[in-house]
């Protein structure tokens, strides 16, 4: 199987979802999915909790703080550690938020696990073997485009740029992703999203892609567990990039406005990071 159409499997998977949901009745009734209006309000959910961000935006003129450290072992070159990923979401109104993000990243390579589109996608070569430090600034938006209605899913669209301020890079990025996803009857959540960014090294110009999915299970009143799977490949570069990742975690719901998570995963193929762990808190007042 080649490398294009590898990455393109799991990405066909998660757009289509939606699409083919409907073909499933006769094994999925509706009544046993969704509730009699197929609508749940959902408690807080921070974008840091997994590599998926939430379908949710924050309530208008209403501040979500998160912040989270990353710990990725990589396979060749040295660890990398990615701290504080401060993101700062702003409710502009109940449908749009403005999102601004500030992080820190020192070790072999960048860090391509950080959760809820927090920066950009990391494609960097690895094989260099030696310790870089990079500070990142990051800006954009969150719109929140439809809501559950039985089959429709609740949706939600991300546009950030990031820009570096120390370090190697010096180029502007942006990425954009798509996220949509339903609750089920049994308040379990199934979301998945698309992270796509344009990308350049060394004069070579390439695409970049990003799919995930994620189911999250609620297990006690304020707790959750979540599986995930993610992916980050390359289309067009002299050399692709293909990283596959399986990532569990947990989460507790402090209080009504405070969360607090961790999450691990491994990668699964060789290019992949080895094993990463993620753990952090959101706040929203």
């Amino acid at each position: 199987m080649s490398q294009s159409t590898q990455w393109k499997i799991p990405v066909l998977i998660v757009l289509l979802a939606s699409s083919n949901l409907s073909a499933g009745e006769d094994f999925w009734s509706r009544s046993a999915i969704f509730g009699e209006s197929g609508e749940s309000e959902r408690e807080m959910e921070t974008d840091r909790d997994s590599f998926t961000p939430a379908t949710t935006t924050v309530p208008g003129q209403m501040t979500m703080i998160e912040s989270a450290w990353s710990f990725v072992d990589n396979p060749i070159v040295p660890d990398t550690n990615s701290f504080p990923e401060l993101l700062v979401r702003h409710g502009v109104t109940d449908w749009l938020e403005a999102r601004f993000v500030i992080n820190y990243e020192v070790g072999g390579a960048g860090s391509s696990v950080t959760g809820g589109a927090n920066s950009d996608l990391d494609f960097g070569e690895e094989d260099a073997g030696e310790i870089e430090r990079e500070t990142s600034i990051s800006y954009g938006l969150k719109a929140a485009l439809t809501q559950q209605d039985e089959w429709i899913p609740e949706s939600a669209f991300i546009f950030q740029a990031s820009t570096p301020i120390s370090g190697p890079e010096t180029a502007t990025s942006f990425v954009s992703t798509y996220v949509f996803g339903w609750r089920l009857a049994n308040d379990w959540l199934w979301d998945s999203s698309i992270r796509y960014g344009y990308g350049s090294a060394e004069g070579d110009h390439f695409n970049q892609w990003a799919p995930s999915t994620v189911l999250k299970i609620p297990f006690a009143e304020r707790w959750n567990v979540h599986a995930e799977y993610f992916g980050i490949f390359s289309e067009g570069k002299e050399e692709e990039t293909v990283r596959h990742f399986a990532s569990p975690g947990i989460h507790c719901l402090v209080t009504e406005n405070l969360e607090v998570g961790i999450r691990v995963g491994w990668g699964l193929n060789r290019q992949s990071a080895d094993f990463f762990s993620n753990i952090g808190f959101g706040w929203q007042f």
